[in-house]
């Protein structure tokens, strides 16, 4: 913003002349055309109804006062100022400054009719008409004084009344000339200096003695209070100022009130910019009109914001409102700008806002924040939908890693509200970061149920990748709310655990419905003649699994290692529930390709990070107990298979022995010999594999 000073007129003249340049003074004093009034109101309409009666018999008293002895000279009133004023005039480029102490001369009044007074009025010629309505005053007074309206109490009502509405008359003319002043382009000095001298000429000449006039009593004598009807013309100065900044419409414009409050900071400055370099050196010091200004500009746009606070606002004219009067106001770009210092202070103002307002603006914000924050976050989400899965665009690979902006834009819409909330103040924030962390928390909801739809309805190829990519981050949206904002994200780590171990419930679903098929041809003749490639299983998982390498750690491993438990389980659960022996001609065969296949399907998941080797051996231990041709050695194999799983029960024992052959009796024996209860029935915690298996249920017919 920049603050154009307009350059100011001539140095105002003395406030007062030498008595005998004062006839010139007043004669040509605000007189200046651009300043006329165009309406002079009410005192002007009915003063006119009466001058056609008074003004016959005006003239009458003025030929009967010729012919008293000296009558009219005696009632000339001769006033001083009880003490002497400085005014300081001050050059527009600030480098001069003159101060003349300049006292009140006598005030030469006039024996002039209501008319004659009205005129010089209506030519702002105000100190001329001042002296003659005192000098009419005086007069009246000392009629009264004098009992002379004993018999005519109608014609004291009347003059009394004369005086009151030409007083009234220079207190209009006294409001229009401050309320024009900031109107017209330059800055009239003699007008506003002699506005000054005519309110200390009235103040001297109706000392303000207390004694204010009661009821029904005339007002002849009391104190007009012209300093406080210039401060109040101020005030409506101010008011205007401010009513008559352009403000367009909603419909007109969407950003209506943000250009509003620019146009309002702009013409303000302007003002105030004009105040200080050509109104200011038109007054003295005492009369503070800085202060007064930028008081009746600050009461003036209090009022106006809370007029517009009181509107239907949406979010983001909330927002426009509560900145610019936090954080524009105050500031450089309006009353603190470095060209209005230092006449324009900031300090003692009292609050634009009151508390109640205020935090009527900030609850509202809040409130409207909600939908907007929900909107954004279903923006996020719609986008997935169109952008991504629909046309199934496959994710990035950053650093080895599947990547999602999802982290990212969260983070974004988070960050930008809660800065800027908190730049209006520090609670605000705190308020915006908690309603953004409970939308969140209602967005991944809806997001997790959108993902499974999506990937329920049909095998989708981009469907592990984008496991893997939202896993990851979710990941980094966790560190970076921890690290940016310092927000507890214990509510929202447990949404997410679920959410995880919805998307690998999802992931090894699909898994199980490509891998069955395959599964189910273990022991199958087909399988036993090897018509079926040993890596077809592990080719397979790999495929499905492949994309979890790129899968943040440690969520990736831990994923391979479920995967790595599923497929050894669900191959041994294949193997045991077949119910069927195996002929001696085939055990051997049998034998070899299971541990075949066992290898390949753990030295691939291996590879792709899986580190469940404890897995290995379960196969190879039921393939030996398979293709062992010396029962003794049978014994052995069950024993190691029961150390490496403790949590192999009796049954899965047994249905391995009768797999391979071996007679009711022969397995009891075998299985007195060689099983051991477990001390703790499942295995203990992570090493469970037979205790996730149903054991057949062994019939024996006699």
């Amino acid at each position: 913003m920049e603050l154009d000073p307009r350059s100011a007129t001539s140095e105002p003249a003395s406030l007062m002349s030498s008595p005998g340049e004062e006839k010139m003074e007043v004669a040509s004093e605000l007189s200046s055309p651009t300043l006329h009034s165009g309406d002079s109101g009410f005192f002007e309409r009915s003063i006119k109804t009466m001058l056609s009666i008074r003004k016959s018999k005006r003239s009458l008293n003025k030929e009967k006062g010729k012919e008293d002895t000296g009558t009219w000279r005696g009632k000339r009133i001769s006033l001083r100022f009880s003490k002497s004023y400085e005014n300081k005039t001050t050059t527009c480029n600030g480098v001069e400054e003159i101060s003349e102490k300049i006292t009140a001369e006598p005030i030469q009044g006039k024996p002039l009719s209501v008319m004659e007074i009205n005129e010089l009025i209506q030519k702002r010629q105000l100190l001329e008409a001042f002296a003659s309505i005192k000098y009419l005053e005086d007069e009246t007074i000392a009629e009264r004084d004098a009992e002379k309206y004993k018999d005519n109490p109608q014609e004291f009502v009347r003059k009394s009344k004369d005086v009151d509405l030409l007083y009234n008359s220079i207190t209009n003319a006294i409001q229009s000339i401050v309320v024009g002043t900031l109107e017209h382009p330059t800055v009239e000095d003699t007008m506003l200096t002699s506005l000054v001298t005519l309110i200390a000429r009235e103040e001297a000449a109706h000392p303000n003695t207390g004694n204010a006039a009661g009821p029904g009593s005339d007002l002849l004598g009391t104190p007009r209070k012209w300093r406080e009807e210039w401060r109040k013309a101020i005030n409506e100065s101010a008011r205007k100022r401010v009513q008559r900044v352009p403000m367009a419409s909603k419909e007109e414009e969407s950003s209506w009130l943000d250009s509003h409050l620019h146009f309002l900071q702009k013409h303000l400055s302007e003002d105030l910019l004009k105040i200080k370099l050509s109104v200011k050196k038109c007054y003295p010091e005492e009369y503070q009109v800085c202060d007064m200004y930028v008081e009746a500009f600050h009461k003036a746009i209090a009022s106006h914001l809370q007029d517009l606070s009181q509107r239907l606002l949406e979010f983001n004219e909330l927002y426009t409102l509560l900145d610019w009067v936090a954080n524009i106001y105050s500031s450089e770009l309006f009353l603190g700008h470095p060209d209005l210092k230092p006449e324009v202070k900031t300090e003692n103002l009292s609050l634009l806002l009151t508390p109640a307002d205020w935090d009527k603006l900030k609850n509202d914000y809040i409130t409207s924040a909600k939908g907007k924050i929900k909107s954004y976050f279903g923006n996020i989400l719609r986008l997935e939908v169109t952008e991504k899965w629909e046309k199934e665009v496959h994710p990035e690979v950053k650093e080895n890693l599947y990547h999602s902006s999802l982290s990212f834009d969260i983070q974004t819409i988070i960050g930008e509200h809660v800065k800027i909330s908190g730049a209006i103040s520090k609670s605000l924030g705190t308020k915006m970061l908690e309603l953004c962390m409970e939308e969140l928390h209602e967005f991944i909801q809806r997001f997790r149920e959108e993902f499974v739809a999506w990937s329920t309805a049909q095998d989708r190829p981009i469907f592990a990748p984008y496991v893997a990519a939202y896993i990851n981050s979710f990941h980094d949206l966790v560190s970076g709310l921890e690290t940016m904002f310092k927000v507890n994200t214990e509510e929202l780590q447990k949404i997410l655990a679920a959410l995880t171990r919805n998307f690998k419930n999802i992931f090894l679903n699909k898994l199980r419905t490509k891998a069955q098929p395959l599964l189910k041809k273990i022991l199958t003749k087909d399988w036993i003649l090897a018509t079926e490639r040993p890596d077809s299983l592990a080719s397979a998982v790999s495929q499905f699994s492949e994309p979890l390498q790129h899968m943040r750690e440690p969520m990736g491993q831990e994923l391979l290692r479920d995967i790595h438990k599923y497929v050894v389980r669900e191959y041994i659960t294949e193997v045991i529930k077949s119910r069927r022996k195996i002929n001696k001609e085939a055990r051997q065969q049998v034998s070899e390709k299971m541990n075949q296949e066992a290898r390949i399907l753990n030295d691939m998941l291996i590879d792709q990070g899986s580190d469940s080797n404890w897995l290995l051996p379960a196969i190879h231990h039921i393939a030996n107990i398979i293709g062992e041709k010396k029962k003794d050695k049978i014994k052995e194999c069950v024993k190691e298979l029961c150390q490496d799983y403790p949590d192999i029960k009796k049954d899965h024992v047994l249905a391995v022995l009768m797999l391979r052959g071996l007679g009711r009796t022969r397995r009891a024996a075998i299985l007195r010999q060689s099983y051991c209860e477990p001390e703790t029935p499942d295995g203990g915690e992570g090493s469970t594999l037979f205790a996730e298996i149903d054991a057949p249920v062994i019939i024996s017919c006699f």
